[in-house]
C-alpha cells in the first residue's frame, strides 16, 4: 500500500476558538469549552486568559499570564487556522479585555459569543470591578451573541432583575449594546420552571422553558456559550444556534455527575451527543 493510501482521510471540521480561563478542576472554562466543541463536531482552539487553582469546592487562586503572551497565543491561532467562531469567557482585567478586543477587531472575527463571566459557581469573583466598564466599552459592541446569567446582566446594567418582566426589559437594554442577539438565562429566578429568553437584532423574542434540576451545576454557562459558538460555526442562524445549544445543555445536565468531593455537578457534554 502506498504512503498516500496509508494516510488518514482529510475530514475538515469547523474551527472554533475559546478565549477564557482554565479550570484546573476540569468542569468549566477552557476545559468545558473544548469538550463542547468536540461533542458538536468542531476542532477547538484555546487562548488561555487566566489560570485558576480550582476544584468543586471553590477557586483558591488566579494567575493571569502577561498580556503579550495572550497576544502571542491569539496571533499564532489566527495566523494558521480558519476560525469560524469565537467564544469568550473569563477575562478579568482591563489589559486582557483590551488585548482581546484589539485582536478580534484587527482580524475581523465573526460569530463572537460573549459569556461575561464575573462570578464562579462557587461564588468567587473572577473579574476586577473596574474591568466591567472595559467589558461594556470594548467587547459588548463586538458580540454577535451575548449570554449573561441574571447576576451578570445586573452587573452590566446596574439594576436588579427579579422577575420575568424585568428579564425581558434587561434583554432589551442589553440588545442596544451588542451587534447581534442576547440570550438572557433565567436560572437565578425563583420557581421550578426556568425561562431562557433570546432577543434577536430585529426585536423578535423567543423563549425556552425547562424544569429546574435538583443539582448544583458547574460550567453550565461555559458549555452553553461554547455550544452556541459551535453551532454558529456549523452554519446555524443565531436563533437556531441558541435553540440547539439549550437542548444540548439540557441533555448534558441530564447526564451530569459529581467528579469531586464538593457539591458541584458537571454537565456531561460528550454523553449529550450519545
Amino acid at each position: 500500500m502506498s504512503e498516500k493510501n496509508n494516510m488518514l482521510p482529510n475530514r475538515p471540521r469547523p474551527v472554533v476558538l475559546t478565549i477564557a480561563g482554565s479550570d484546573s478542576g476540569g468542569g468549566a472554562g477552557i476545559q468545558a469549552d473544548l469538550k463542547a466543541f468536540m461533542a458538536l463536531g468542531c476542532h477547538g482552539l484555546s487562548a488561555i486568559a487566566a489560570l485558576t487553582a480550582q476544584n468543586t469546592r471553590g477557586v483558591t487562586a488566579i494567575h493571569r499570564p502577561p498580556r503579550r503572551f495572550l497576544r502571542a497565543q491569539l496571533d499564532a491561532l489566527f495566523d494558521d487556522f480558519p476560525i469560524q467562531a469565537v467564544k469568550i469567557g473569563m477575562l478579568g482585567t482591563v489589559p486582557v479585555i483590551e488585548t482581546v478586543a484589539e485582536v478580534l477587531a484587527e482580524r475581523a472575527a465573526v460569530n463572537i459569543v460573549l459569556d461575561p463571566v464575573m462570578i464562579a459557581s462557587s461564588g468567587a469573583r473572577l473579574s476586577e470591578r473596574r474591568a466591567l466598564d472595559a467589558l461594556r466599552r470594548r467587547l459588548l459592541p463586538l458580540a454577535d451573541v451575548l449570554t449573561p446569567n441574571l447576576p451578570e446582566a445586573e452587573a452590566l446594567l446596574g439594576r436588579q432583575i427579579n422577575n420575568e418582566d424585568a428579564q425581558s426589559e434587561a434583554a432589551l437594554a442589553l440588545l442596544s449594546q451588542v451587534r447581534g442577539g442576547v440570550l438572557l438565562k433565567g436560572g437565578h429566578l425563583p420557581g421550578d420552571t426556568l425561562t431562557d429568553l433570546f432577543l434577536q437584532r430585529d426585536g423578535q423574542c423567543h423563549t425556552w422553558q425547562h424544569r429546574r434540576l435538583p443539582i448544583e451545576g458547574h460550567g453550565t454557562g461555559c458549555t452553553l456559550a461554547s455550544a452556541i459558538a459551535a453551532r454558529l460555526a456549523r452554519g446555524d442562524s443565531q436563533l437556531e444556534a441558541a435553540g440547539h445549544a439549550i437542548a444540548f445543555l439540557q441533555r448534558a445536565l441530564g447526564a451530569a455527575y459529581r467528579p469531586g468531593a464538593g457539591p458541584l455537578h458537571v454537565p456531561d457534554a460528550l454523553r449529550a451527543m450519545a
